[in-house]
């Protein structure tokens, strides 16, 4: 431990993100990135901003992405923030909404970002426990908070709260923020962006990583009621004003106007989603009902653990997760058809 650092550094404990491994032909399936490449407009509109341009500073605003946002889902460009990924986005809703003395709720099965950034910031949280099917409860939210964040479809279970459940949890917290992380919103669920002009509280995040295949980019949005966005876009401006470079604004602005690329990728990984479920269900796997990129399975007779090794012996890497709860379930990424056999394949062995 340095001498040098900060005391609270001490007492971080970090997000590690899924494995990346180095090695060649493996059938990766532990990231949930998407299987399909991104729209071919959106490569052309990056190649375009490779020239003499580069030395130039970037429109620290994005104003054309935040265009393409605002004609996307019909709001105005003052309801739409910009980040470099989603996590960056989350961070400054922490920082910048959540910081009211009152602990932060969240389910206790999530996405592992929350209480780090809990600890990065000095925020008190509680992790509400999901139901016996892994999921969320709404009537547990009625509760004092300083804010409520979740992810939907929820990561890593890939469950879904309809849109009427969360209208409700809205209604029942109105004096607090609550934020819904739609990273996986694309893949079968209706966004929470419908609901943003009737509850001045709700901030919707979403990335442009799964659904429009731009993970290496690191594209991020959150849209809300221009209160909450002015907020984000004062932590922004004292931390890093020119988050997104010349071709991240290129690329995520064709991305979104490109929707028949979106729709048939999409589609497609819903379509193989299913079958996949279908054939994990015949060879004796359990699988959560899921609405994102990627299924939550467990086997009634083997050790969770133990698979995955088996897997990683042929090639086919998946997420296992170690947390109590869900020690016994395994997170696959929908990977391409072949990849998709490849797992059924190794399973077999």
């Amino acid at each position: 431990m340095s001498k040098f650092w900060s005391p609270f550094v001490k007492d971080l404990v970090p997000y590690v993100p899924g494995e990346q491994p180095k090695l060649a032909k493996l059938v990766k399936l532990n990231t949930n990135e998407n299987p399909y490449g991104p729209s071919p407009k959106a490569l052309e509109a990056m190649r375009a901003e490779l020239n003499d341009n580069l030395r130039l500073y970037p429109d620290p605003n994005g104003d054309r992405l935040k265009q393409a946002v605002a004609e996307y889902y019909g709001i105005d460009t003052r309801q739409v923030f910009l980040g470099n990924g989603s996590d960056e986005v989350l961070a400054h809703a922490f920082h910048g909404l959540f910081q009211h003395g009152k602990p932060l709720l969240f389910p206790d099965i999530s996405y592992s970002f929350y209480p780090v950034y809990c600890g990065l910031y000095g925020i008190e949280y509680e992790a509400l426990p999901l139901d016996e099917q892994f999921q969320i409860r709404v009537e547990d939210y009625a509760r004092p908070n300083g804010g409520i964040i979740f992810p939907n479809p929820n990561a890593p279970t890939g469950c879904l709260l309809a849109l009427e459940a969360v209208e409700q949890l809205l209604k029942a917290n109105q004096d607090t923020v609550v934020v819904v992380d739609e990273a996986y919103i694309d893949f079968g669920g209706e966004t929470a962006i419908s609901l943003v002009n009737q509850y001045p509280n709700l901030l919707v995040t979403q990335t442009l990583s799964k659904s429009r295949s731009l993970a290496g980019l690191r594209v991020g949005l959150a849209v809300g009621h221009p209160d909450l966005i002015e907020a984000l876009e004062r932590i922004k401006n004292s931390f890093n004003s020119y988050p997104l470079d010349r071709m991240a604004i290129a690329g995520a602005a064709a991305a979104f106007e490109d929707k028949a690329y979106f729709e048939q990728t999409c589609n497609a990984v819903i379509d193989s989603r299913e079958k996949l479920v279908a054939a994990l269900e015949q060879r004796g796997f359990q699988v959560l009902p899921s609405a994102a990129n990627f299924i939550f399975a467990r086997h009634p007779q083997q050790d969770a653990a133990t698979i995955a090794a088996r897997l990683r012996e042929k090639g086919v890497i998946v997420r296992h997760f170690k947390q109590e709860r869900i020690a016994q379930f395994l997170r696959i990424s929908i990977g391409t058809e072949e990849q998709n056999q490849a797992l059924l394949d190794a399973l077999e062995v």
